[in-house]
């Protein structure tokens, strides 16, 4: 199956970052979401256009896609490098923390920040997460205001 994204695409900047001199908007942050959930998906759909980010949402749905997704292979041959995984844990095929040690073990990738952003609670995920070398762990915030706060903190994360 192909990557749902771009699903969502913000014209505007995001508000913390001013056009450049010549007028030119500056270039979308590319994420990738990690996320099976349908419902998910949309709830960061809406929370990236409700905060302004300049963005593109690209969502794949198993641990596989991440990684085609990551190394442009199969049908993601054109995929952008993206500026920061957002990686639910509990996905299919391959879960989060093998897309995550996947991730950190190909220097062609060990540099984009990871964070892990799941409904588990547990403990052992979040210390597993840190020691894979996930950038972040956070559970995934319930509601759209919640989830908008949350998107922005993300946003400040990427690199670009």
């Amino acid at each position: 199956m192909q990557a749902r994204g771009p699903a969502s695409d913000s014209a505007s900047a995001p508000a913390d970052t001013s056009a450049p001199a010549n007028g030119a908007q500056p270039a979308p942050l590319e994420i990738l979401l990690v996320e099976d959930n349908p419902a998910d998906v949309r709830m960061m759909q809406e929370a990236v256009r409700v905060a302004g980010i300049a963005c593109r949402l690209h969502t794949v749905e198993d641990g596989l896609q991440a990684i085609s997704f990551l190394c442009q292979t199969r049908q993601f041959s054109t995929a952008p490098k993206p500026h920061i995984v957002l990686l639910d844990l509990n996905v299919p095929k391959l879960n989060g923390h093998e897309v995550l040690g996947e991730i950190r073990s190909n220097d062609s990738l060990r540099d984009i920040p990871v964070v892990v952003l799941t409904s588990s609670r547990s403990v052992s995920d979040r210390q597993k997460s840190e020691h894979m070398k996930a950038d972040h762990f956070m559970t995934k915030a319930a509601g759209l205001a919640a989830c908008v706060e949350q998107i922005k903190t993300i946003a400040a994360l990427a690199k670009v």
